[in-house]
């Protein structure tokens, strides 16, 4: 499908493509998947949460769970994204899909305002993983960035660490993200050097000498 080529790249192209699609096969589960998808992309909340209930339907498939209980915090619904990443079919989904469904749960418990239950919905086996697998990443990053708000910084530096060293996809700004706590900046990522950073107080101060300098001048 059309879709499927530019939902990365392109969505806006996509989503026109799958809505095409839609109007000409709406009753085929696979269609309304992938329009479903290319919607929520594009942040059209609604109308992908209803594709997705509709392609749940007809397939019998869970496997976008955590893109419908997505949609309901888009929506401004975050009680109704809890009941969905709460399905008891989440139990049986495979691991990526339910590190998935912990993640937006804990966003849910944010939009709530209650940070430590959203600690709470991520503090699962796999934040033992060493692994570098996408879902490792991402579930390094999402506890790190609460423990940061939590004010656990030492806590949320080790994690945005893991994150940065099993995040082959560069799905995370978890580079970004520790060199802001160490009070660096990043340069540049060479393949044989690996990350460069800068001291960004020592650049500060370079650049206030060179103001001066141009002063005196």
């Amino acid at each position: 499908m059309a879709a499927g080529l530019f939902v990365d790249e392109d969505p806006e192209r996509a989503y026109k493509h799958a809505a095409y699609a839609r109007r000409k096969a709406s009753r085929l589960a696979t269609v309304r998947e992938a329009s479903g998808i290319a919607a929520y992309t594009v942040g059209k909340w609604q109308e992908a949460l209803s594709d997705l209930r509709a392609a749940r339907r007809m397939s019998g498939r869970d496997t976008f769970l955590a893109v419908m209980a997505d949609c309901e915090r888009g929506l401004g619904r975050p009680e109704r994204a809890l009941e969905i990443t709460n399905d008891p079919a989440g139990k049986d989904l495979d691991t990526a899909d339910r590190i998935e469904l912990r993640i937006v749960a804990a966003g849910a418990r944010r939009d709530m305002g209650d940070v430590k239950a959203a600690l709470a919905e991520l503090q699962v086996p796999e934040l033992k993983e060493r692994r570098a697998r996408p879902y490792v990443a991402r579930l390094f990053y999402a506890y790190a960035d609460v423990l940061e708000e939590l004010g656990r910084t030492d806590d949320a530096r080790e994690y945005f660490a893991r994150a940065s060293s099993v995040d082959r996809e560069g799905m995370t700004d978890a580079d970004e993200r520790l060199a802001a706590l160490e009070g660096v900046e990043l340069v540049d990522h060479d393949v044989e050097d690996g990350v460069v950073w800068t001291d960004v107080e020592e650049d500060a101060d370079q650049a206030a000498e060179a103001e001066e300098r141009r002063g005196r001048d």
